[in-house]
Parts: structure tokens; C-alpha cells; sequence
């Protein structure tokens, strides 16, 4: 005992004393080692940190045009616009919003015969697009006085939704409300009808006024004007080559969280079947696995796809230009300054570009038509292509028929234009951008925690000048089979939010109306609720109308949904099949016939509507009736009816997740 109360020999103390010596040098080394930064953030900062206003004046620009642009139409809008302006002795700047400090805006007087042009996309149900939020936003709460300012708007937009062109309408009201001179009217492109016509249309009007309001005149220089020169890698490690990546080099080796637009998660294909019994289309579920991707969805979020061009399109250009698709190039942007320095991510292959960066199957604008026609080398087809591209009617009529209507892509053009010889690297620089997909998710994330699923039907048909038309996406998904010999499909992918959510309180009543694939969205809700009601929640009438062409052709998750119906998930499947007697039936119809029911779980029980489809027809079809069943059930008037409805979708009970 006494042995134990005698004090340590020295060796105890200096263990102590090495052990506090460590503990502090890993607690120095933790609180201040230089830490790196994240690189996105970084790159924001440095970006922020640029005013745009100095840049212009850096490089001796007078035209700046910002681009509102969700899916990359607006941003090659502005590219455009800003191209022009060397025609007219001018020198514009094409810019992301969200890049820029916008509060800036009133500071661009101090640059002589200046000028901003806004190119804003609608997006959703009236919303700015992602890279335009901020700028929306500061719009909304500024006071600031922009006398001096000389503006012009255009807006792209889509007549079947309820909010045409709001983004671009608010843009030219606002900026002129803050003091701003508008040097021209308002641009309103219609996507439902012809949105490069209407830009074409105004963009001919645009630039005699703005020649006008400045005093200047155009050059006469109608030559193309290159903006991305060809570097050829010779000698090139393949490590540092792009093959397929939308932001970081080899992040598809090395996945990282989080997972974006910039960042995509590739997902493992773990179904894939076919969900029509007969017809001539194919109609299939995807399920995508998410695990250990910390991605997190909510039923009526969308899910993003990366797809790629079919690889017999990409080779066949290839032959019929003559060119090797694996050398290895960059396309590097001429104007140093300019924050976009690649068309896509460089360097890479014409492959690879071809595969994974550019659009290539859908038709050619007509800017493109117009830059390639001085490789053609008979005089008529050069003749003809220089039409198209004109605001005459003769050439947008020309052009409607020959390339719109007849649905030809760049191949069938090269095809069809024998003369027709462009640079391939060319060609690289003027196609846009292959855009992302997006699908409503078909399952809760409450049931399904790792996987999402997809509910979509193929698209492919025979065009006028007798070519398959084949769909990017849904071509390309239905190909990956789940097989059993080891090897795993992968899609690029990743979440976006959607407004589209299930009511707050499980006992609020839901009318969901989803034709075709439109039933999406509405697998995940049903899940959700059979969900909550196994939690033992009150859970309130779940009323389902679908639609489909046949009953034993296209009924599509039969079997889920009676199961539903017969555990008392779903209260009520109400099934319109649209050819299986002699007059068509549709989803309208059948909430007509329930008026009466529709009227009090609306009006007395606060049910919550969701309508998931075809925004063109059914959506507005399916407006009309609830007008009709308001007037006739509830007595109101055709104007009280139609306000009574705007009411709910402000108070996010009547929400749409609809497409064109």
C-alpha cells in the first residue's frame, strides 16, 4: 500500500510533459493550419470580386447582355445579341447574373453610348430562372435610381403556361420603373409556336433602333465572326483529357458530394421494364440507385439526367466531314477576358463532344445556318441557307418547311446540302449545349430512402424526309438493360427541387390528375400516403385520375394501383381510356361526372389539387372543368370561377408540374 502512495519516477513526468507537448502542437496544427479553401466557393469569390462595370471598361465594351437561362436557349440568345454588336461598330459582353454584383447596374451611365440587354427565361409556374434568382430578388427590393440606363428586354417564354413570359415582362417593367431608359420594346418569344423566329423577328427591329437612339450605323460587315479558335493536342497526357464530365476532370472516377448540375452522381440502373402490355410504344420504369450519394429528394422533386447522342449519329458525321472524332483539340475563347473560356469542357475529343457536350439531334437555329452556309460551295444551297436565316417571309417560310417541319438535325442538313463542307471544329462552336433532362420522380424517398424511380415513354417516329427520329434521353435510358453477367449501366444524375409537395397535413383530402407518364409524381404521393397511414396518421381521401389510351394496352402500374385501392390508400381510381369505345374519353370528362364530390372536398374540405402532363392540352382542358364545376356546382360566375382557382395556386393548393 505504502508502495502505491509513492510518487512516479521522473520517466512518468516527462510522458506527461511529451503528451501535453503533442496534444498542443495537433490542437495548433487544427485551429490554425492554412486551410484550403472549397474550391466552388473560391471560385465564386473570385468571380464576385470582378464588377462588371470595370470589366467593360477594361476592355472597352459598351453593350452588356445578361442572360436569365435554365436550359441554354437564352444564353445563346445573348451570345448572339452580343456577336451583333460588332456589326453595328459596338462591343457587347455576354454575362451570367449570377456572376456579378447586379446592385452595380446604375454605374453603367458612366460608360459613353452604353447599353444592358436582358435575355430572360420564364421558368415554372412565372419563377426567374436558377442563375437569375439574385438579380429577381435585388429587382424586387431595390430603390435604386437607374436614370441613364439604357435597356432592352426579351423574353423567352411559352404560351401554354399560365405566366407567359412573366420573368421577362417584370425585367422591362421594373428597370423602367427605377428610372431605366428603355431603348426598345419588349421581346416576347413564344416556345409554343416559334421562339427563334420571334427572336429573329424582334432582333431585326432591335438593332435600326438602337442605331438610331446612338447615332451609329452598321458596319456592312455580315462575315462570321469566329469565337473560339482550335488548339489540335498532339502530345497530350490522356489523364488530363475531358471524356464525358460536365465540371470537375475525372469526377467520374472519384465521386465527390455534393452531387449538382456541375457535379452529377452517377447512378447505378437497377430496373428497367417495360410498363404497357401491347401498342406500338414503349413505356418503362427506371430505378436509379442512390446510395452513399447523400442526395436527398421529396416525392414531386425532379431528377436530372445527363444523357448521351447515339453513338451511329456521332460517327456518321464524322465520315461525312472526313474527320478524325479522336483527336484530341481545345476550342479556346479568343476574347481573353470573357469568363466562359471553352464552348465545353476542353481539352477532349470531337468524339466525346459530339457524344456528351453538343446537341446534335435536334434542328439548327438559324444563326447556325447562317455561319455555315459560306462553306457551301454551290451557290444555290449557300443561297439557301443565307435565306433561312433571314427575318424575309419567303425565309422563314423556307425555313419553317426545310428544316422545322421536315425535322432536320445537323446530320440530315450535312446529308441533304451535298456542297456543304464546314471545319468540324466550327461546327463544334455554333451547336448548343446538350441539355440535362429532367423527370418527375415516381416514388417517396420515404419508402424508397436509396432509389429513385423513373416513369417514362420512348420517343421515336418517322419524320417527313422519311428518317427515324429517335429521342436523346429515352432511347438512350431504355437501353440500359439490368443485366445478369456482372456489367452495370450507370446515369449521370441529380436532384432538383420542385415546388410540387404533398399537403402539410396527411388529413387534408388530394385530387391528383395524371394522364400517360403524368402518373409520375403521383406514385411517389400514393406511396407517401400508404406511408403515413402505416405510421398511424389520419390520413384524408387520396383521389387518383388517370388516363390512357387502353385499358389492356397502357394502364400503366395496374397492379400497384388496385392494391392501393383495395388497402383503402387510394379512395378513389377513377380510369378514363381514351379509345376503347367509339367516343374519346379523357380525364376531364371524369371530373365532370363527379362534380358534386369534387365541388365540397374543394370547397368545404380544403382539398389540394395537383394536375401532372401535358401542359398544351390536358392542363388547360383540366382548368376549364373545375371554371365549369365552380359555376355549375358552386354558382359562381365565369370571372369569379377563374379567380377562385388563381386563389388556390397562390396558396399552393392548385399546383401543376406540367410540360410542352
Amino acid at each position: 500500500a505504502k508502495e502505491e502512495q509513492t510518487p512516479e519516477p521522473l520517466l512518468g513526468s516527462l510522458d506527461i510533459f511529451l503528451f501535453s507537448l503533442i496534444a498542443g502542437l495537433l490542437i495548433y496544427w487544427f485551429f490554425f493550419r492554412k486551410k484550403p479553401e472549397p474550391v466552388p466557393e473560391m471560385k465564386t469569390q473570385q468571380i464576385r470580386e470582378t464588377s462588371f462595370i470595370e470589366k467593360m471598361k477594361k476592355t472597352n465594351r459598351n453593350v452588356v447582355v445578361f442572360y436569365g437561362s435554365q436550359t441554354g436557349t437564352a444564353e445563346e440568345f445573348a451570345n448572339r445579341l452580343a456577336k451583333d454588336a460588332q456589326r453595328y461598330g459596338m462591343k457587347g459582353m455576354p454575362t451570367d447574373p449570377e456572376e456579378y454584383d447586379m446592385s452595380e447596374l446604375s454605374r453603367l451611365k458612366e460608360i459613353p453610348n452604353s447599353m444592358a440587354v436582358f435575355c430572360m427565361a420564364t421558368y415554372g409556374e412565372g419563377d426567374p430562372t436558377d442563375n437569375a434568382q439574385e438579380f429577381y430578388d435585388w429587382m424586387q427590393g431595390t430603390d435604386d435610381d437607374l436614370a441613364g440606363v439604357n435597356f432592352a428586354v426579351f423574353g423567352l417564354g411559352n404560351k401554354t403556361y399560365e405566366h407567359f413570359n412573366a420573368t421577362g415582362k417584370y425585367t422591362d417593367k421594373r428597370l423602367a420603373e427605377l428610372g431605366g431608359n428603355r431603348v426598345f420594346d419588349l421581346g416576347l418569344g413564344d416556345d409554343d409556336s416559334n421562339l427563334e423566329e420571334d427572336f429573329i423577328s424582334w432582333k431585326e427591329q432591335f438593332w435600326p433602333a438602337v442605331c438610331e437612339f446612338f447615332g451609329v450605323e452598321a458596319t456592312g460587315e455580315d462575315s462570321s465572326i469566329r469565337q473560339f479558335e482550335l488548339v489540335v493536342h498532339n502530345d497530350i497526357n490522356m489523364n488530363e483529357v475531358y471524356t464525358g464530365e460536365m465540371g470537375r476532370l475525372k469526377s467520374f472516377q472519384t465521386q465527390k458530394p455534393p452531387f449538382d448540375s456541375k457535379n452529377p452522381f452517377l447512378a447505378t440502373v437497377t430496373g428497367n421494364r417495360k410498363l404497357n402490355e401491347g401498342g406500338n410504344r414503349h413505356l418503362m420504369h427506371i430505378e436509379l440507385d442512390i446510395t452513399d450519394s447523400k442526395i436527398r429528394y421529396d416525392s414531386g422533386d425532379h431528377v436530372a439526367v445527363y444523357p448521351t447522342n447515339d453513338a451511329a449519329v456521332v460517327n456518321r458525321i464524322g465520315e461525312r466531314l472526313g474527320v478524325d472524332l479522336d483527336t484530341v483539340i481545345s476550342l479556346k475563347n479568343l476574347d481573353e477576358e470573357s469568363n466562359k473560356k471553352h464552348p465545353f469542357p476542353c481539352p477532349t475529343t470531337y468524339r466525346t463532344a459530339l457524344t456528351h457536350y453538343l446537341d446534335i439531334n435536334n434542328t439548327p437555329r438559324t444563326n447556325v445556318l447562317f455561319e455555315l452556309a459560306q462553306y457551301a460551295s454551290d451557290p444555290q444551297e449557300q443561297e439557301n441557307m443565307r435565306k433561312m436565316a433571314s427575318a424575309s417571309p419567303e425565309g422563314k417560310a423556307l425555313y419553317h418547311s426545310w428544316v422545322l417541319d421536315s425535322e432536320r438535325n445537323i446530320l440530315a442538313i450535312l446529308e441533304d446540302l451535298p456542297s456543304l463542307n464546314p471545319p468540324i471544329d466550327h461546327l463544334c462552336e455554333l451547336l448548343p449545349r446538350l441539355q440535362a433532362r429532367y423527370y418527375s420522380i415516381a416514388s417517396s424517398s420515404k419508402v424508397y430512402p436509396t432509389s429513385i424511380h423513373i416513369c417514362a415513354v420512348v420517343i421515336e417516329y418517322t419524320t417527313k424526309t422519311e428518317r427515324v427520329f429517335k429521342g436523346v434521353a429515352t432511347n438512350w435510358l431504355k437501353n440500359k438493360e439490368v443485366t445478369d453477367n456482372g456489367h452495370k449501366h450507370t446515369v449521370p444524375m441529380y436532384v432538383r427541387r420542385s415546388q410540387f409537395r404533398l399537403p402539410f397535413k396527411p388529413s387534408n383530402p388530394i385530387i391528383m390528375i395524371g394522364p400517360g407518364t403524368g402518373i409520375a409524381p403521383f406514385m411517389g404521393f400514393i406511396q407517401e400516403r400508404a406511408w403515413q397511414k402505416e405510421q398511424g396518421k389520419e390520413v384524408g381521401e387520396t383521389i387518383l385520375y388517370f388516363g390512357c389510351r387502353h385499358k389492356n394496352e397502357d394502364f400503366l402500374y395496374q397492379q400497384e394501383l388496385e392494391e392501393f385501392e383495395r388497402a383503402g390508400v387510394l379512395t378513389q381510381l377513377n380510369v378514363a381510356f381514351s379509345r376503347d369505345q367509339e367516343h374519346k374519353i379523357y380525364v376531364q370528362h371524369l371530373l365532370k361526372k363527379n362534380k358534386e364530390q369534387l365541388w365540397k372536398l374543394i370547397h368545404s374540405n380544403n382539398a389540394h389539387i395537383y394536375v401532372c402532363g401535358d401542359a398544351r392540352n390536358m392542363a388547360r382542358d383540366v382548368h376549364t372543368a373545375f371554371y365549369e364545376i365552380a359555376e355549375e356546382v358552386g354558382g359562381l360566375t365565369h370571372t369569379q370561377a377563374v379567380d377562385y382557382f388563381k386563389k388556390l395556386m397562390t396558396k399552393g393548393r392548385y399546383s401543376q408540374d406540367v410540360w410542352s
